[in-house]
């Protein structure tokens, strides 16, 4: 017999972040930030577990969410998300050069200008190298911090966002030797603000699974993208509940406590919007944390 879904209630877990100063604007956008951001406090886990404090902040920081899962056991579940937007596309380096009022009056609804093509946008020599820089940055944090690697990753279907992945997350080992985790699954939900916008419909599933074939799709999944209309633009509330979804696939079935989504800015504020945390606005190529609570109701 299939067990029956658990209902949740998603709330962000603030303190720990500086992306959690709720005085602090962000919505001009940030990048990743050194150590992403994890403030330098004590835990109540602390004394028990590093009573000499020494080992580094992240080692205490990831004891510490396990002791809130297991505290919180049968009542509630805690995630870290490291939520990552995609680098630079050929969309986005239109916008910058028409502005994004042109961008969107005129060019967005288009597939190109003749010259450069943005539908199901790639990434340009920048956007990769964007990502080759996050594959440092992983490579460092978890060597020096000790900042835990992703136990698990998503993705969205669209090729700019499993471009970043691939590049991201390529080659990092864990702490052990061995070859840490990087195969995303991918989730047809965590694609951007659908319709309108050539850059947001995506290609076919058989492109997709030819071209990254180490990733897992998700059951369900459809040949041609059935979701995206040429003359609706979704909104952010509607966003947001689909990426409730998300989550909410997330903790009924992933027991990994450190997760990865390789996804869009527009994913990244639903995300914010849908745990209740003021929204991050996060720059190309750039990762930040998030904490999630999903209490079981």
């Amino acid at each position: 017999m299939a067990s029956t879904p658990a209902t949740f209630l998603f709330s962000a877990v603030t303190g720990y972040f500086v992306q959690d100063d709720i005085d602090t604007d962000w919505t001009n956008a940030t990048t990743t930030l050194p150590g992403l951001g994890l403030i330098d406090r004590e835990y109540e886990t602390d004394q028990d577990f590093d009573p000499q404090r020494e080992k580094t902040q992240w080692q205490r920081f990831t004891h510490f969410i396990d002791h809130l899962n297991k505290r919180d056991a049968g009542k509630a579940m805690y995630k870290l998300i490291y939520a990552t937007r995609h680098g630079q596309g050929y969309h986005n380096a239109k916008e910058t050069e028409v502005g994004t009022a042109a961008w969107e009056a005129h060019w967005a609804p288009l597939d190109g200008d003749g010259v450069t093509s943005w539908f199901d946008s790639l990434l340009t020599p920048t956007g990769q190298g964007q990502a080759r820089d996050l594959n440092t940055f992983w490579r460092n944090s978890s060597s020096e911090l000790k900042l835990p690697l992703p136990q698990s990753h998503y993705a969205s279907p669209l090729t700019r966002c499993m471009e970043t992945q691939q590049l991201s997350f390529k080659d990092l080992t864990l702490p052990s030797g061995d070859p840490a985790p990087s195969n995303p699954v991918i989730k047809e939900l965590l694609r951007e603000l659908m319709g309108i916008h050539s850059c947001d419909r995506r290609r076919t599933r058989s492109y997709i699974q030819e071209k990254f074939s180490d990733a897992v799709i998700e059951e369900g999944f459809t040949e041609e993208d059935e979701l995206w209309k040429p003359d609706v633009r979704e909104t952010r509330p509607e966003h947001a509940v689909r990426v409730s979804k998300v989550l909410g696939q997330l903790f009924q079935h992933d027991p990994a406590t450190v997760v990865a989504w390789t996804a869009h800015c527009g994913t990244i504020i639903a995300l914010y919007m849908a745990i209740g945390h003021k929204v991050v606005c996060v720059l190309p190529g750039s990762v930040v944390p998030v904490l999630v609570k999903a209490e079981i109701i």
